[in-house]
């Protein structure tokens, strides 16, 4: 039976194709395996490394912009780590809501577009806040965000945008609209900007306008997960090559032609075949 389950988890999260099962998958895994690497470093009692601290440095997108040349991989790791349970749990869960309703409607593609590039606008528009406004000044250069909520917020926001209308059940609430919903969490982080969690309100609404720009284009025609879509590779042809090809085409076929009407001058056309009646009714048409 736990074969089974191994079995089934890796085909979803790796096999299945579905973006939302595998950013899960990827979440997920990254959480217990850090959470096993850390139990060593807790029970050694030493106190003289904090693990938390070592993965929030390393994996963490910082604010200041001087620690970017060492650490400009971030942009990227950061969003498939977080700092606790309840963290990665509620991310998890919109992650896997929303995810189900936009791949009703979008492809595989644009949801991986949608959720990358969300968590870079949102680790962008988080490091800008922190260089521009003064109130970080202080904090600017220990700073560092951690967590897939810019993405996750990426998703929702464009879900909500693409099917505002779309409802879901919420447990004390009943039945609301996406767009309400997409509504409410961005009031809320624009409350947040004023908190402990500054930055990480930031990035959310950096994740937030990436999600709602992304749809609005796709509206309009531009697909941005287009740019990564390879495209088929086209043979090329010398053009002297391509006349020489055209005029021996056409040299046979006329002198096809002028055959059939020398025959018919002679014999008349009811003395063609099949074959030549056709061949004359066909180029008749060119």
């Amino acid at each position: 039976m736990n074969k089974n389950l191994f079995e089934d988890l890796k085909y979803k999260v790796f096999q299945s194709g579905n973006p939302s099962f595998f950013y899960i998958g990827i979440n997920v895994l990254l959480f217990l395996v850090l959470a096993l690497l850390g139990i060593p470093f807790f029970l050694s009692g030493t106190g003289s490394v904090d693990f938390s601290t070592l993965v929030r440095e390393y994996a963490g997108f910082p604010a200041a912009i001087d620690k970017l040349p060492t650490r400009f991989y971030t942009v990227i790791t950061y969003q498939f780590f977080h700092e606790g349970l309840l963290h990665l749990l509620f991310n998890m869960l919109w992650l896997f809501w929303m995810g189900k309703i936009f791949l009703d409607f979008l492809k595989p593609r644009q949801f991986h577009f949608v959720y990358l590039a969300g968590g870079i606008a949102g680790a962008l528009v988080y490091a800008l806040a922190y260089n521009i406004f003064p109130v970080f000044a202080g904090s600017l250069s220990q700073a560092t965000i951690i967590g897939s909520s810019a993405s996750v917020m990426a998703v929702i926001v464009a879900t909500a945008t693409l099917v505002p209308d779309y409802a879901i059940r919420l447990l004390f609430l009943g039945d609301v609209k996406l767009k309400y919903l997409a509504m409410g969490y961005i009031a809320l982080d624009l409350i947040g900007i004023s908190s402990t969690n500054a930055g990480g309100s930031f990035s959310h609404l950096g994740g937030a306008l990436m999600g709602f720009a992304y749809i609005k284009l796709l509206q309009n025609g531009k697909d941005w997960s287009n740019l990564f879509k390879r495209k088929p590779k086209l043979k090329v042809v010398r053009n002297e090559e391509m006349r020489s090809s055209r005029n021996q085409t056409s040299s046979v076929n006329q002198q096809e032609i002028d055959a059939i009407l020398d025959k018919i001058s002679k014999s008349g056309y009811d003395k063609l075949s099949r074959e030549e009646k056709e061949t004359l009714f066909k180029a008749s048409k060119h």
